[in-house]
C-alpha cells in the first residue's frame, strides 16, 4: 500500500536549477557543448570572444474557442466553430557569451 506513493514521488524529482552565476569566470565554452550539446546558434564577436544559443524551450499557440455557430441561427452557413482568441508564447533561448578563453563571460535567458 505504501509502495505506489513512494514511486510516484520518485518519479516527480525535478531537476536542479543551474546557477548560471556562480558558473561566470569559471565554465568554458567546451563544457557547456558537453552539457548541453552544440549550440543552435553561435557567432564570433571582432574581441575574440563568442555568443552562443541554447534553444532551451519551444513556444507554442494556444487558440481558445467561443462556442459553435449553425446553419440554424446562420442560415446558409451551416455548422462550424468560432474561434475566439489566440495567444502565442515565445521559445525560450539560453545565449551564452565566452571569453576568447573560453570561459563564461555572461549569460541570460530570451524569448523570441
Amino acid at each position: 500500500m505504501l509502495l505506489a506513493p513512494l514511486l510516484l514521488l520518485a518519479g516527480c524529482a525535478t531537476t536542479k536549477q543551474v546557477d548560471w552565476n556562480a558558473r561566470v569566470g569559471s565554465y568554458t565554452f567546451d563544457q557547456a557543448v558537453v552539457e548541453l550539446g552544440p549550440p543552435d546558434r553561435s557567432a564570433p564577436l571582432s574581441d575574440g570572444s563568442k555568443v552562443a544559443e541554447w534553444l532551451t524551450g519551444r513556444g507554442s499557440t494556444t487558440t481558445y474557442y467561443d462556442g459553435f455557430t449553425s446553419g440554424f441561427f446562420h442560415p446558409g452557413y451551416g455548422f462550424g466553430v468560432v474561434r475566439g482568441s489566440e495567444t502565442r508564447w515565445p521559445d525560450r533561448v539560453l545565449r551564452l557569451t565566452f571569453e576568447p578563453d573560453g570561459k563564461l563571460r555572461a549569460w541570460q535567458r530570451v524569448y523570441r
